[in-house]
C-alpha cells in the first residue's frame, strides 16, 4: 500500500511542479518521502531557492508559514492544518503589542518558533543554532526582550551575558526532559556523549557535553570520533541521525520526547494535499512584509 501511495504523490509531484520538505522531527515515513530534510529555517531558505510552483511543508504551522514568508510566490501547502506548535501558540500578536508596550525601546527578539502575526511584530528573529551569536551583536545599551522560549532565552543569557526580559512560554515536549534523565543514562553508558537541544530547562542543559539544534546534532554526530550518543531532543530526530551515520549508536533520553502534533502528518495527508492542494497557507500580504524584516535581518546578523 505504501509503495501504491508512494508511487501516486511522485506522479503528483511531477505534475504539480511540487516540492516535499520534512522537518527532522517527523514520522520516518515523511523523512523518507521528502526531497529534502532539516531545521524549520533551513527548509525555508532551501525552499526559497527552489525551482518549484508547490511547496509541501511537513512540520508545524508556523514552519510552514515560514516558507510562504520567505517565499511569497510559491504556494505552500500544509498537509494538516491542526498540526500547530504549543510554544509559538503561548504569545499572541496582542500580547506582544502590550509586551513591547511595558519595555519602551525594546528590542524585541523572537525565536523563529513563532508565528507569523508575532513575527511582524518584532525586530529580529532568532534560531537556536545562531540565537546566541546574533544576541551578541544587538546594541549593548538597548533593552532585549525575548520571546516565546524563556529556556532557550535562559540559555542564551548563559552565553551572551545579556540580561533579557524573557516571555514565560516553553515547548512542552523540551519541558519533558530532566537532569535525572540524563544521570540515569551516563552511568549507564560512560562512554556516550550527550547532545541536548537548548529549548530544555537549563538544570538539563547543564548535564550536556553539547547544545545543540537539531540541524547541529545531525552535524556534530558525522564529524565526531565518538561512537555512542545520548540525544536529548524529541525522538524523531534519530531516525535521521541513524540514516546518516549508522554506524554510531543513539540513545533516546526517554520514551517522554515525543511531539504529537510533529506526528500528525503521514503519507496519505500528503497525497490528499497534493490532490486537492490542500491546504495552501494565506498571509496577509502587510503581514508577511512585516514579517518578513525580522527574517532578514537575522540572515544579515543585524539590525539596520
Amino acid at each position: 500500500m505504501d509503495d501504491t501511495l508512494k508511487k501516486r504523490i511522485e506522479e503528483l509531484k511531477h505534475l504539480r511542479n511540487a516540492v516535499i520538505v520534512a522537518h527532522n522531527y517527523q514520522l520516518p515515513e515523511i523523512q523518507d518521502l521528502a526531497d529534502f530534510t532539516g531545521d524549520s529555517l533551513e527548509l525555508s531558505m532551501k525552499a526559497a531557492s527552489l525551482d518549484c510552483e508547490v511547496l509541501v511543508f511537513c512540520g508545524v504551522r508556523f514552519m510552514a508559514e515560514t516558507a510562504k514568508i520567505l517565499s511569497p510566490s510559491k504556494t505552500v501547502l500544509f498537509p494538516v492544518p491542526e498540526a500547530g506548535c504549543p510554544m509559538a501558540d503561548m504569545i499572541t500578536r496582542e500580547e506582544l503589542v502590550a509586551f513591547k508596550q511595558e519595555h519602551p525601546g525594546a528590542i524585541a527578539v523572537c525565536y523563529v518558533n513563532s508565528t507569523a502575526d508575532v513575527k511582524a511584530e518584532c525586530d529580529i528573529t532568532v534560531t537556536s543554532a545562531n540565537a546566541a551569536r546574533i544576541v551578541s551583536a544587538l546594541p549593548p545599551d538597548r533593552e532585549i526582550l525575548f520571546l516565546p522560549d524563556k529556556h532557550l532565552g535562559a540559555y542564551v543569557q548563559s552565553k551572551t551575558g545579556r540580561k533579557m526580559t524573557l516571555w514565560p512560554g516553553y515547548c512542552p515536549t523540551h519541558a519533558r526532559i530532566t537532569p535525572k534523565d540524563i544521570r540515569r543514562l551516563r552511568e549507564a553508558y560512560p562512554d556516550a556523549v550527550v547532545l541536548v537541544h537548548p529549548e530544555c530547562p537549563m538544570d538539563t542543559i547543564a548535564e550536556a557535553d553539547e547544545v545543540l539544534s537539531t540541524g547541529g546534532m545531525c552535524t556534530y554526530v558525522r564529524t565526531s570520533k565518538a561512537r555512542r550518543f545520548i540525544i536529548a531532543t524529541e525522538s524523531g530526530i534519530l531516525h535521521r541521525l541513524k540514516k546518516e551515520n549508522p554506524a554510531a549508536e543513539y540513545i533516546p533520553i526517554s520514551p517522554q520526547p515525543i511531539c504529537p502534533n510533529m506526528k500528525r502528518i503521514h503519507l496519505e495527508d500528503v497525497l490528499r494535499s497534493l490532490e486537492r492542494m490542500e491546504y495552501p497557507i494565506q498571509i496577509p500580504e502587510g503581514v508577511r512584509q512585516r514579517a518578513e524584516l525580522p527574517l532578514r535581518r537575522m540572515l544579515a546578523g543585524r539590525i539596520e
